[in-house]
């Protein structure tokens, strides 16, 4: 299996999600199927947090949120950086 993964418009894909993403195919799957914008969303969403746990929280939430079908991250005003 390819170790390649997309990443977003401004943001490249850190290595905590990188890795969460890498290691759920199903998760992983969704995440190539999004646009490059709703990409850089997602990487935005969890690298904006200021405590570890609560980005811990946010990379397993990109991977669960993807599986239930979530393009993007809910009630979140979007990537200040685009």
């Amino acid at each position: 299996m390819s170790t390649r993964l997309s990443s977003g418009v401004v943001h490249t894909v850190p290595p905590d999600l990188r890795a969460a993403l890498l290691a759920d195919p199903e998760a992983r799957a969704k995440w190539e199927s999004l646009t490059p914008l709703a990409r850089n969303e997602w990487i935005c969403w969890t690298i904006s947090v200021k405590k570890p746990e609560t980005r811990q929280q946010h990379v397993a939430r990109v991977c669960s949120q993807l599986k239930e079908g979530d393009r993007r991250p809910c009630c979140w005003p979007g990537c200040p950086h685009r």
